[in-house]
Protein backbone atom coordinates (compact mmCIF):
# COMPACT_ATOMS: atom_id res chain seq x y z
CA UNK A 1 0.00 0.00 0.00
CA UNK A 2 1.20 3.77 -0.97
CA UNK A 3 1.76 5.55 2.20
CA UNK A 4 -0.50 8.60 1.07
CA UNK A 5 -2.94 5.54 0.36
CA UNK A 6 -3.10 4.25 4.26
CA UNK A 7 -4.73 7.87 5.27
CA UNK A 8 -8.14 7.02 3.57
CA UNK A 9 -11.46 7.11 5.29
CA UNK A 10 -13.68 5.77 2.39
CA UNK A 11 -16.44 3.48 3.56
CA UNK A 12 -15.85 4.11 7.17
CA UNK A 13 -18.44 5.70 9.47
CA UNK A 14 -17.22 8.14 12.34
CA UNK A 15 -19.34 9.75 15.15
CA UNK A 16 -18.33 12.97 16.44
CA UNK A 17 -19.47 14.14 20.01
CA UNK A 18 -20.42 17.65 20.65
CA UNK A 19 -19.87 18.27 16.52
CA UNK A 20 -22.71 20.99 15.74
CA UNK A 21 -19.86 23.67 16.31
CA UNK A 22 -16.62 24.54 16.76
CA UNK A 23 -13.99 21.77 17.27
CA UNK A 24 -16.04 18.95 16.80
CA UNK A 25 -16.99 20.36 14.02
CA UNK A 26 -13.37 21.05 12.04
CA UNK A 27 -12.73 17.86 13.11
CA UNK A 28 -15.96 16.33 11.82
CA UNK A 29 -15.02 17.94 8.03
CA UNK A 30 -11.48 16.78 7.97
CA UNK A 31 -12.88 12.96 8.39
CA UNK A 32 -15.68 13.50 5.73
CA UNK A 33 -13.09 15.08 3.42
CA UNK A 34 -10.87 12.07 4.13
CA UNK A 35 -13.55 10.08 2.80
CA UNK A 36 -15.98 9.12 5.89
CA UNK A 37 -19.87 9.51 6.89
CA UNK A 38 -19.84 11.57 9.56
CA UNK A 39 -22.55 11.82 12.33
CA UNK A 40 -22.82 14.73 14.09
CA UNK A 41 -24.33 14.51 17.43
CA UNK A 42 -25.62 16.94 19.56
CA UNK A 43 -28.38 18.05 22.19
CA UNK A 44 -30.20 20.56 20.39
CA UNK A 45 -31.30 19.33 16.97
CA UNK A 46 -31.43 22.81 14.96
CA UNK A 47 -28.07 22.93 15.65
CA UNK A 48 -26.83 19.71 14.34
CA UNK A 49 -29.45 19.80 11.73
CA UNK A 50 -27.45 23.22 10.44
CA UNK A 51 -23.99 21.33 10.98
CA UNK A 52 -25.30 18.39 8.36
CA UNK A 53 -26.50 20.57 6.45
CA UNK A 54 -23.14 22.49 6.01
CA UNK A 55 -21.67 19.46 5.82
CA UNK A 56 -23.38 18.27 2.91
CA UNK A 57 -23.42 21.28 0.89
CA UNK A 58 -19.37 20.45 0.56
CA UNK A 59 -20.28 17.50 -1.06
CA UNK A 60 -19.63 15.61 2.21
CA UNK A 61 -21.54 12.25 3.64
CA UNK A 62 -23.11 13.79 6.74
CA UNK A 63 -26.40 12.62 9.22
CA UNK A 64 -27.15 13.79 12.58
CA UNK A 65 -28.05 11.95 15.75
CA UNK A 66 -29.24 13.95 18.41
CA UNK A 67 -28.34 12.45 21.99
CA UNK A 68 -27.22 13.62 25.30
CA UNK A 69 -24.04 12.39 26.19
CA UNK A 70 -23.82 12.61 29.53
CA UNK A 71 -27.11 10.00 29.64
CA UNK A 72 -25.63 6.52 29.58
CA UNK A 73 -29.47 5.01 28.58
CA UNK A 74 -29.64 7.24 25.81
CA UNK A 75 -25.84 6.90 25.09
CA UNK A 76 -26.80 3.27 24.48
CA UNK A 77 -29.78 3.44 22.59
CA UNK A 78 -28.59 5.99 19.80
CA UNK A 79 -25.52 4.10 19.38
CA UNK A 80 -27.90 0.90 19.11
CA UNK A 81 -29.74 2.89 16.88
CA UNK A 82 -26.36 3.95 14.79
CA UNK A 83 -25.17 0.50 14.63
CA UNK A 84 -28.30 -0.65 12.78
CA UNK A 85 -27.76 1.00 9.91
CA UNK A 86 -23.76 0.24 9.82
CA UNK A 87 -20.41 0.06 12.00
CA UNK A 88 -19.15 3.03 13.87
CA UNK A 89 -15.77 2.62 13.01
CA UNK A 90 -14.65 5.65 14.58
CA UNK A 91 -15.70 7.65 17.49
CA UNK A 92 -14.48 11.34 18.00
CA UNK A 93 -15.05 11.68 22.05
CA UNK A 94 -15.05 15.60 21.05
CA UNK A 95 -17.93 16.82 23.52
CA UNK A 96 -17.12 19.13 26.52
CA UNK A 97 -17.23 22.35 28.13
CA UNK A 98 -15.79 25.01 30.65
CA UNK A 99 -17.16 26.30 33.82
CA UNK A 100 -14.28 28.71 35.08
CA UNK A 101 -14.44 30.02 38.79
CA UNK A 102 -12.41 30.32 41.75
CA UNK A 103 -11.71 26.73 43.15
CA UNK A 104 -12.73 28.03 46.57
CA UNK A 105 -15.82 29.67 45.35
CA UNK A 106 -16.48 26.44 43.05
CA UNK A 107 -20.16 25.67 43.30
CA UNK A 108 -21.41 21.71 43.66
CA UNK A 109 -23.47 21.44 40.55
CA UNK A 110 -21.11 23.13 38.58
CA UNK A 111 -18.50 20.44 39.40
CA UNK A 112 -20.82 17.54 38.58
CA UNK A 113 -21.81 19.37 35.53
CA UNK A 114 -18.51 19.83 34.31
CA UNK A 115 -17.21 16.60 35.44
CA UNK A 116 -20.79 14.44 33.53
CA UNK A 117 -19.69 16.31 30.20
CA UNK A 118 -15.97 16.27 30.28
CA UNK A 119 -15.56 13.04 32.17
CA UNK A 120 -18.47 10.72 32.09
CA UNK A 121 -19.37 11.01 28.67
CA UNK A 122 -16.03 9.56 27.67
CA UNK A 123 -16.60 7.06 29.69
CA UNK A 124 -20.15 6.48 28.65
CA UNK A 125 -19.73 6.62 24.42
CA UNK A 126 -16.28 5.03 24.53
CA UNK A 127 -17.96 2.00 26.76
CA UNK A 128 -21.04 1.38 24.23
CA UNK A 129 -18.87 1.77 21.16
CA UNK A 130 -16.21 0.15 22.50
CA UNK A 131 -18.71 -3.00 22.61
CA UNK A 132 -19.76 -2.65 19.14
CA UNK A 133 -16.01 -2.89 18.00
CA UNK A 134 -14.79 -5.69 19.83
CA UNK A 135 -16.65 -8.39 18.57
CA UNK A 136 -15.01 -7.28 15.09
CA UNK A 137 -12.10 -7.29 16.14
CA UNK A 138 -11.35 -3.34 14.86
CA UNK A 139 -11.98 0.25 15.67
CA UNK A 140 -10.47 3.75 16.54
CA UNK A 141 -11.55 5.83 19.72
CA UNK A 142 -10.21 9.39 19.51
CA UNK A 143 -10.65 11.16 22.98
CA UNK A 144 -10.06 14.85 22.63
CA UNK A 145 -7.93 16.11 25.77
CA UNK A 146 -6.15 19.63 26.17
CA UNK A 147 -2.90 21.00 27.08
CA UNK A 148 -4.84 20.99 30.65
CA UNK A 149 -4.03 17.64 30.52
CA UNK A 150 -0.71 18.24 31.38
CA UNK A 151 -0.50 22.29 32.64
CA UNK A 152 -2.64 23.92 35.07
CA UNK A 153 -3.72 27.33 34.79
CA UNK A 154 -5.70 29.93 37.56
CA UNK A 155 -9.56 29.38 37.80
CA UNK A 156 -10.06 26.53 35.87
CA UNK A 157 -8.67 23.76 38.10
CA UNK A 158 -12.02 21.21 37.84
CA UNK A 159 -11.71 21.72 34.07
CA UNK A 160 -7.91 20.83 34.44
CA UNK A 161 -8.94 17.39 36.51
CA UNK A 162 -11.08 16.39 33.65
CA UNK A 163 -9.18 16.62 31.08
CA UNK A 164 -5.68 15.17 33.35
CA UNK A 165 -8.70 12.17 33.82
CA UNK A 166 -9.40 12.16 30.32
CA UNK A 167 -5.76 11.59 29.30
CA UNK A 168 -5.60 8.60 31.55
CA UNK A 169 -8.72 6.98 30.86
CA UNK A 170 -7.51 7.07 27.18
CA UNK A 171 -4.54 5.07 28.20
CA UNK A 172 -6.78 2.65 30.16
CA UNK A 173 -9.00 2.24 27.28
CA UNK A 174 -5.59 1.23 25.11
CA UNK A 175 -4.63 -1.19 27.80
CA UNK A 176 -7.59 -2.61 28.08
CA UNK A 177 -9.41 -2.83 24.73
CA UNK A 178 -6.15 -2.90 22.15
CA UNK A 179 -5.55 -6.56 22.67
CA UNK A 180 -8.95 -6.84 20.98
CA UNK A 181 -8.09 -4.78 18.06
CA UNK A 182 -8.96 -1.17 18.80
CA UNK A 183 -6.54 1.80 18.84
CA UNK A 184 -7.11 4.20 21.58
CA UNK A 185 -5.72 7.73 21.32
CA UNK A 186 -6.13 11.40 22.21
CA UNK A 187 -5.67 14.64 20.89
CA UNK A 188 -4.67 17.52 22.76
CA UNK A 189 -5.42 20.63 21.28
CA UNK A 190 -3.81 23.99 22.61
CA UNK A 191 -5.79 27.68 22.59
CA UNK A 192 -7.98 27.54 19.27
CA UNK A 193 -10.05 30.42 18.33
CA UNK A 194 -13.67 29.04 18.98
CA UNK A 195 -17.03 29.98 21.05
CA UNK A 196 -15.26 28.15 23.49
CA UNK A 197 -12.37 30.50 24.30
CA UNK A 198 -14.41 33.79 22.68
CA UNK A 199 -13.60 35.78 26.05
CA UNK A 200 -10.03 34.77 26.03
CA UNK A 201 -9.54 35.34 22.13
CA UNK A 202 -11.05 39.27 22.97
CA UNK A 203 -9.32 39.52 25.68
CA UNK A 204 -5.99 41.71 24.29
CA UNK A 205 -4.01 41.21 27.33
CA UNK A 206 -4.42 37.26 27.38
CA UNK A 207 -3.73 37.12 23.98
CA UNK A 208 -0.86 39.30 24.21
CA UNK A 209 0.42 36.54 27.09
CA UNK A 210 -0.43 33.72 24.80
CA UNK A 211 1.26 34.30 21.20
CA UNK A 212 4.22 35.27 23.39
CA UNK A 213 4.38 31.77 24.84
CA UNK A 214 3.37 30.26 22.13
CA UNK A 215 6.45 29.37 20.07
CA UNK A 216 4.34 29.48 17.22
CA UNK A 217 3.62 33.14 17.85
CA UNK A 218 -0.44 32.72 17.30
CA UNK A 219 -3.75 30.92 18.05
CA UNK A 220 -4.56 27.96 16.33
CA UNK A 221 -7.22 27.44 13.80
CA UNK A 222 -9.42 24.90 14.01
CA UNK A 223 -8.61 22.92 10.94
CA UNK A 224 -5.35 22.28 11.89
CA UNK A 225 -6.55 19.83 13.90
CA UNK A 226 -7.87 18.11 11.14
CA UNK A 227 -4.95 16.32 10.39
CA UNK A 228 -4.58 14.64 13.73
CA UNK A 229 -7.58 13.68 13.73
CA UNK A 230 -7.61 11.90 9.75
CA UNK A 231 -4.09 10.10 11.01
CA UNK A 232 -5.21 8.63 14.12
CA UNK A 233 -8.58 7.46 12.80
CA UNK A 234 -6.71 6.19 9.88
CA UNK A 235 -4.57 2.79 9.31
CA UNK A 236 -1.94 5.21 8.94
CA UNK A 237 -1.54 4.86 12.80
CA UNK A 238 -2.64 1.24 12.88
CA UNK A 239 0.26 0.27 15.24
CA UNK A 240 0.04 3.95 17.47
CA UNK A 241 -1.91 3.04 20.89
CA UNK A 242 -2.68 4.74 24.44
CA UNK A 243 -0.81 8.13 22.90
CA UNK A 244 -1.76 11.53 23.07
CA UNK A 245 -0.68 13.69 20.29
CA UNK A 246 -0.61 17.34 21.23
CA UNK A 247 -1.51 19.76 19.09
CA UNK A 248 -0.61 23.28 20.48
CA UNK A 249 1.68 25.71 18.54
CA UNK A 250 4.25 24.23 21.21
CA UNK A 251 3.15 25.28 24.25
CA UNK A 252 3.64 22.13 26.18
CA UNK A 253 7.38 22.34 25.05
CA UNK A 254 7.97 25.50 27.02
CA UNK A 255 8.04 27.19 30.52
Amino acid sequence: MNVLDSFTLAGRRALITGSSAGIGLALAEALGQAGAHVIINGRRASKVDQAVQALQAQGLSASASVFDVTEPGSVRAAVDELEAQGPIDILVNNAGMQIRGPLQDYADSDWRTIMSTNLDSVYFVGQAVAKKMIPRGRGKIINICSVQSELGRPGIAPYTATKGAVKMLTKGMAIDWGPLGINVNGIGPGYFKTELNQKLVDDPTFSAWLVGRTPSRRWGDVQELGGAAVFLASDASRFVNGHILYVDGGVTATL
